[in-house]
């Protein structure tokens, strides 16, 4: 007769359990949430709770590389460059984000770019988030160009570059904006663009030979602010000054 109610005693235990955990999972609060408009929220963030139809995912660093982006002016808790790339991971573009829309209208950073860059006013699309027509000089040709079908944004440094060079052991944050920065993007002829692929300056440089010096001008410039290890700038730096003392020397400007 005592066995009974200790076995019982044990089931109900259980089954108790079983039901806590059960009913706590619909609140859980670890998730965060991506709104409709493309918001990561984290429990730290003032719009959490309000939040209601949204994508969950289970870190920060998931939510930003599908797209999505922080609240403006909120710092979240949890950072999400506290998780990073494996050094020895393979490079994949998704690394690196998407284009991003910070003022949010509608136009993200290729068509904000297109858009300061043409020496004329530009045309947009019917919806006015995207650059179609204006008129731009590309450096790396010397050409002019009044269709943006025709142009690609280039990263003057190239992420799998810089990837193979030390991105590779950045944040997420850093590297997509990196990935956004106006100062390492040049609007130029896709072709060009795409005959450089990943390639680095020892590699391969601009066709035109006048912009060469301000190529790895900008190059340099920007491995200094992102804080590139000093072998590689000092690589780029020594390229940099043997190619605009020839230019110097042979009165080549650009443009």
């Amino acid at each position: 007769m005592r066995v009974v109610p200790f076995f019982l005693a044990i089931i109900l235990l259980g089954w108790g359990s079983f039901v806590s955990v059960g009913v706590a999972a619909p609140f859980d609060d670890s998730v965060i949430k991506q709104s409709r408009s493309g918001i990561c929220h984290d429990p730290s963030s003032p719009y959490y709770q309000r939040t209601k139809n949204f994508t969950a995912y289970d870190s920060l660093r998931a939510c930003l590389a599908n797209g999505g982006r922080l609240p403006k002016g909120h710092r979240p808790a949890v950072q999400p460059q506290q998780t990073q790339q494996p050094q020895d991971k393979d490079y994949d573009r998704s690394a690196f984000g998407r284009w991003l829309d910070d003022d949010n209208d509608c136009m993200n950073t290729r068509h904000e770019l297109l858009q300061q860059l043409s020496t004329r006013s530009v045309s947009y699309s019917q919806d006015g988030c995207r650059v179609t027509r204006g008129r731009w000089l590309d450096p790396y040709t010397d050409r002019t160009f009044l269709s943006s079908s025709d142009l690609d944004i280039d990263h003057l440094v190239p992420l799998k570059w810089a990837w193979d060079n030390g991105a590779n052991t950045w944040d997420d944050e850093k590297r997509q904006r990196f990935a956004n920065d106006p100062v390492n993007l040049f609007a130029v002829d896709n072709g060009t663009n795409r005959s450089k692929g990943a390639q680095g300056p020892q590699q391969w440089l601009p066709p035109n030979a006048r912009f060469h010096c301000q190529y790895l001008t900008r190059y340099q410039r920007v491995l200094k602010i992102y804080d590139f290890t000093n072998t590689v700038q000092q690589q780029v730096a020594q390229q940099r000054e043997q190619i605009c003392r020839s230019d110097a020397v042979a009165g080549r400007t650009w443009p």
